[in-house]
């Protein structure tokens, strides 16, 4: 979809309409892009700030938790949260009986770094109904690292709000990069990968669309999108095919080899993984 920056009951409103088209055509899970109720190009952190909300009980989390209880769908969406002081780029997860967790984001993009704070709350993996769902946002998804941590906690999908822009050096004959990232990361780590980009040029930044589904061998489930059209994406949430497929053959599984008495399984991070 194509948000507008300061126009955050407008972009709240298309965001409910395509939500409730979605649950019609029987959407379990909606993904929604980076910072989709507020617009990303901020002048300055003042507006950043007037536009953010507090998660808990902010007026957009409110509005997508009354869509999520209607339609009986979960949702995960882009939002500019505000933690006292501090602001985040942040990602709120919704279902049908209210809010799940959220993400914030930890890697920052250009100017992103002006207005938020990196993210504190690490890889978190939340168990649905529909299986082991985490969270990233754009940028994360050009650090392996990201979608490694949230395999070995026992991820089945990883939802991507993001807001990708073009690339220095893209061939104008090539997908873009991030699809390329992303198809590569779902192969890696036997993870399904939900994107949703958004579109338009906002402030004299244009975006790329491309949003995309991929399956956990790899290769794309729906999409890559339109670059300039808003628009839908549907794919099969068939967690036995994805678990299955992380074994490649008799001898190799993607995870199971991981090779934990070379290098740390976890990463430094001290968490406990969870069973491949």
């Amino acid at each position: 979809m194509e948000p507008h920056v300061g126009k955050k009951r407008e972009n709240v409103t298309r965001s409910i309409r395509y939500i409730e088209e979605a649950a019609r055509n029987g959407a379990s899970l909606v993904v929604l892009p980076e910072l989709a109720n507020t617009g990303y190009v901020f002048a300055d952190r003042e507006e950043a700030l007037a536009l953010s909300e507090e998660l808990s009980d902010g007026e957009t989390t409110q509005i997508w938790g009354d869509a999520a209880r209607r339609f009986g769908v979960y949702i995960v969406a882009g939002i500019a949260e505000r933690a006292g002081k501090r602001l985040f780029n942040s990602a709120v997860f919704i279902g049908p009986t209210g809010v799940i967790g959220a993400y914030r984001k930890l890697h920052l993009w250009n100017d992103e770094n002006r207005f938020f704070e990196p993210g504190n709350l690490g890889v978190p993996v939340f168990d649905t109904p529909l299986g082991r769902i985490s969270i990233a946002i754009c940028y994360d998804g050009w650090f392996p690292e990201v979608y490694r941590l949230a395999a070995t906690q026992g991820a089945d999908i990883v939802c991507v709000p993001t807001n990708w822009v073009p690339m220095p050096g893209q061939p104008a004959d090539r997908g873009a990069m991030a699809t390329t990232l992303t198809m590569a990361a779902a192969h890696s780590n036997g993870l399904m990968i939900a994107c949703a980009n958004r579109i338009g040029t906002e402030r004299g930044q244009s975006f790329i669309g491309q949003s995309l589904i991929v399956g956990g061998d790899g290769w794309p489930l729906a999409g890559p999108a339109s670059r300039d059209r808003e628009e839908i994406l549907y794919a099969a949430l068939d967690l036995e095919r994805a678990r299955a497929g992380r074994t490649l053959n008799a001898f190799n599984h993607v995870l199971r080899d991981r090779r934990s008495d070379v290098y740390d399984p976890m990463l430094g991070t001290g968490w406990t993984s969870s069973p491949a």
